[in-house]
């Protein structure tokens, strides 16, 4: 893959007066991530799960002015702070990447329905825990072998090569355990895919594993920290009392919470805490 200016893509997307570092440090990650995609020049590149573009802008600059992204996602164009989606992709638009990304709000299945476009490779970048259950993304895999040659995937792995992001994942699984109790979970950890669940749907879909590999994230990746802060929070614990009914499992998922209590305090702090590993996986056609 072509050498990539990392300042000069994190500057398309939008940031308030002092979020370049923050911004900078998204793109950097996401670089990091897609630099394992095989992806070429001139590629005509589907991403689900876009959101703000953080990893649009990335393949955008990838595929180049020969190329195109059509980038969805079915969040409201209201939804986000301090940004929306529809403003943060409203300013790339408005960018040297703009012509090179076509934004479509909606759900991907539906899209994936109606859409009659072959793209040489699908991208979902960090978005598989958004969904709902296991049966979405069966079928959101299924519904690629119409529209796609081969499949890039990245998630987060539930694999710790720092012991500093054990808590990440602790945090991860203890909101995945709350949201299962809620009939429209609305965390950002929906449904923790776990790398061998995804391969295992993937080849029902009749999809071939080609390689994976696992990508670090730098310690400044934040991700880690955010998760953990939100299940250590009062809300948090309020919301175990009000959406797990069966006591049983509630005081599974209230040990949950205190594990992640422990194992923040073990590294010291919030501050302590570091993000997981990225599993990252390529696919093509049977």
């Amino acid at each position: 893959m072509t050498t990539l200016n990392v300042q000069d893509i994190a500057s398309q997307s939008l940031y308030g007066p002092k979020g370049f570092p923050s911004q900078l440090q998204s793109t950097e990650h996401r670089i990091a991530i897609l630099s394992h995609a095989t992806i070429k020049r001139g590629a005509r590149v589907l991403e689900v799960g876009c959101g703000q573009g953080d990893s649009t802008t990335v393949l955008a600059e990838i595929v180049g002015p020969g190329g195109h992204v059509t980038a969805v996602d079915p969040g409201p164009l209201d939804y986000g702070s301090p940004f929306t989606l529809g403003q943060a992709q409203e300013h790339i638009s408005s960018g040297r990447l703009g012509s090179r990304i076509t934004w479509k709000q909606a759900d991907p299945l539906a899209f994936l329905e109606s859409d009659e476009t072959t793209y040489d490779v699908a991208v979902l970048a960090l978005c598989i825990w958004y969904f709902h259950d296991p049966s979405v993304l069966a079928a959101t895999l299924s519904a690629l072998v119409k529209r796609a040659r081969s499949i890039f995937i990245a998630e987060w792995s539930l694999k710790a090569s720092n012991p500093a992001a054990h808590p990440h994942i602790l945090a991860a699984l203890t909101q995945a355990a709350l949201e299962s109790q809620k009939t429209n979970p609305h965390s950002n950890i929906r449904y923790a895919a776990t790398p061998a669940a995804i391969k295992e749907a993937a080849t029902a879909a009749e999809w071939t594993f080609v390689s994976e590999r696992t990508v670090v994230p730098a310690d400044n990746i934040l991700d880690g920290r955010w998760e953990v802060d939100l299940v250590r929070s009062a809300k948090f614990k309020m919301e175990i009392e009000t959406f797990v009914a069966d006591v049983r499992q509630r005081s599974a998922v209230v040990a949950m919470r205190e594990a992640t209590l422990a194992a923040l305090e073990v590294v010291g702090g919030l501050k302590g805490v570091r993000s997981m590993d990225v599993w990252v996986a390529s696919f093509t056609q049977n």
